[in-house]
């Protein structure tokens, strides 16, 4: 899994995730340890770029819901970008569309994270 980070305009740092492949039952527990330290130890402003998951199932969302939780708890933000279209599907069906901030690119939720950072 790739990981960036992003300086914002007022100093702010947005972590970057990108993971890859599938985030389901065998990947998505070792997924949320990471997301977890990353918003404790780095920065609660987070980006997952979806673009190279292909698959996500349940316990993906889960992993997704409980990094968004804490990112809230830390007083800080959480957004989803580039969503591969099979896993948009899953988003869609679920209604876990209208709970995430989906962005189309990278670009657009790091614009929006710098603009919007409580």
């Amino acid at each position: 899994m790739e990981q960036t980070e992003h300086k914002t305009q007022d100093g702010r740092t947005v972590i970057v995730m990108a993971p890859t492949g599938r985030l389901d039952i065998t990947t998505a527990w070792q997924f949320r340890l990471k997301l977890q330290e990353c918003i404790s130890s780095v920065s609660p402003h987070v980006v997952i770029n979806l673009g190279q998951v292909n698959f996500i199932d349940s316990s993906g969302l889960t992993s997704l819901v409980a990094g968004m939780r804490d990112a809230d708890k830390n007083k800080g933000s959480f957004r989803l970008c580039n969503v591969h279209p099979e896993a948009k599907l899953v988003f869609e069906v679920t209604m876990m569309d209208s709970v995430f901030d989906i962005y189309e690119t990278e670009e657009d939720a790091l614009s929006r994270a710098s603009s919007n950072l409580k």
